[in-house]
């Protein structure tokens, strides 16, 4: 199966383009004008009033924004469109705004400028071309850390679901940010107490988020490069979540077989993150959002899910399954050290 051709001048605009669509909606974000749509319809005037914007330029905004489907138009009135309603008004208790108002745009897609020098070896040597480098800067790792407990706890919660931890006591989550998939792995697992591997600075904004969910006594940090760091050992379950599409990926084998040295008989690893098909063709959102890590981590490498469970057949593991996590865009693949 092959991805769906481009035949057409407008296909290719369509794909060029789509970046002004990316911005039209973090601008929309900005203004927070879904979240002022979200108690009823609104004419552009009432929501340059609302966000202090002039209002040619609100005009000019929602123009863009009913063009995409974001905002449906009814006369002069502007209303949010269901996904934009349940989505990114922060009056909604799914939404993601933050996630994508803050990483996305303000972080990753500055990345992207450098991606041309990432292809063609280019990329000056100080260039931010690891996490490392990146999270030690505060307000970098604040930024993106913050976003990214948003994105995370749904992810977290569909994982705490799919696989079946009963019996567990210890969880090792191995690059786990601020604690958003170990706080939704604990809730649904009242046995089950946490470690969780990550930079200094995230380490420190994470321990407020573990605080808030009242988990202080069942999870600990260790503070240190994933990489680098001595993991502790007869681990019940270990979760690198976003971990192997951020790292070089001659590392992803050797952290393979340290999970599996790591856990105690029985153990489960859980590895979740953007991955492609076997064939590459796709899902798009997967392939793209792997072009994007790579642009600060050149030696990051394309996943796919068949190679995955591959590498972790290679050291061991038994029972390895592959299910979708964010249709379309992130998957699970796990297995377990055979009991002794």
């Amino acid at each position: 199966m092959t991805s769906q051709l481009i035949n057409t001048a407008e296909e290719i605009s369509t794909v060029a383009f789509g970046f002004m669509a990316s911005k039209a909606m973090f601008a929309g974000l900005h203004l927070d004008v879904f979240t002022h749509l979200s108690d009823g319809a609104k004419t552009n005037e009432a929501l340059s009033n609302a966000t202090g914007a002039p209002v040619n330029r609100v005009t000019t905004l929602m123009t863009a924004l009913d063009s995409i489907g974001l905002v449906a138009r009814d006369g002069d009135e502007y209303s949010n469109a269901p996904g934009a309603e349940t989505f990114l008004s922060s009056a909604s208790k799914q939404q993601f705004g933050d996630y994508l108002r803050y990483q996305i745009n303000e972080q990753m897609y500055p990345f992207l400028g450098q991606l041309n020098e990432v292809l063609d070896g280019s990329l000056s040597a100080d260039a931010v071309d690891s996490y490392q480098h990146w999270m030690s800067d505060p307000e970098q790792a604040a930024l993106y850390s913050n976003a990214q407990h948003a994105g995370s706890l749904g992810p977290g919660k569909t994982i705490a679901r799919m696989v079946d931890l009963e019996g567990a006591k210890s969880l090792l989550d191995v690059g786990g940010g601020t604690g958003a998939m170990s706080i939704r792995l604990l809730q649904a697992n009242p046995d089950l107490d946490a470690t969780i591997i990550d930079f200094p600075n995230v380490s420190e904004i994470g321990w407020q988020f573990i605080t808030d969910a009242q988990m202080t006594n069942r999870v600990r940090y260790i503070p240190g490069n994933a990489l680098t760091v001595q993991w502790p050992d007869q681990q019940d379950a270990i979760l690198m979540s976003y971990l192997f599409s951020g790292i070089p990926g001659d590392d992803v084998p050797r952290l393979i077989q340290q999970a599996f040295d790591n856990l105690a008989p029985g153990g489960r690893l859980m590895v979740h993150d953007f991955m492609v098909g076997d064939d590459r063709s796709g899902p798009v959102l997967a392939a793209l959002w792997q072009l994007q890590h790579m642009a600060f981590t050149p030696d990051a490498h394309s996943v796919t899910a068949g190679w995955l469970q591959d590498e972790m057949a290679k050291v061991g593991f038994v029972g390895i399954k592959d299910e979708p996590t964010i249709p379309g865009l992130t998957r699970l693949v796990y297995g377990r050290k055979p009991a002794a």
